[in-house]
């Protein structure tokens, strides 16, 4: 039988796999325990009642090579079988129709209970910015909304 040196290495390896077994645990908890930041104020968009609130006080990330802010939109009950297609988007200016439409990351998209969004920002280190929310019904009206937003900056 071959003799093993002692050492600490020898002594001490077991805890390296009590600590892989221990973290999946920490992680879980993190992921059901979450926290997000405050709502935006609720706002009356034509026809709508939407709520924005962004999904985490970091600053805006790239994404496809633009810069993206994560949201979260509560709408009315039975509000979102109503919209044909919404789009969201940071800047300093009202954008046109073609602006919104022209990048597929400030589209909303999710389910009757909530929408989710990856708001583009037309310049993450601008101030004076707003939240601008498009939205367009089946009827083909357009409805157009902003809140003061203020970009957290890395």
């Amino acid at each position: 039988m071959a003799q093993r040196e002692n050492s600490w290495w020898q002594r001490h390896k077991f805890k390296l796999n009590g600590l892989v077994l221990i973290l999946p645990f920490w992680f879980l908890y993190e992921s059901m325990n979450m926290t997000f930041p405050a709502a935006l104020p609720q706002q009356q968009v034509g026809p709508f009642t939407v709520t924005p609130s962004p999904l985490t006080n970091k600053a805006p990330y790239q994404h496809d090579g633009d810069w993206v802010k994560d949201f979260m939109l509560q709408f009315c009950d039975d509000c979102v079988p109503q919209i044909r297609q919404a789009y969201m988007t940071i800047a300093a200016e009202q954008p046109s129709l073609e602006q919104f439409a022209e990048a597929h990351l400030g589209i909303l998209h999710g389910d009757n209970h909530m929408q989710h969004v990856h708001a583009l920002v037309q310049s993450p280190t601008a101030a004076n910015q707003k939240l601008w929310l498009l939205i367009e019904d089946w009827q083909g009206e357009q409805h157009i909304a902003s809140w003061e937003f203020t970009l957290p900056q890395s």
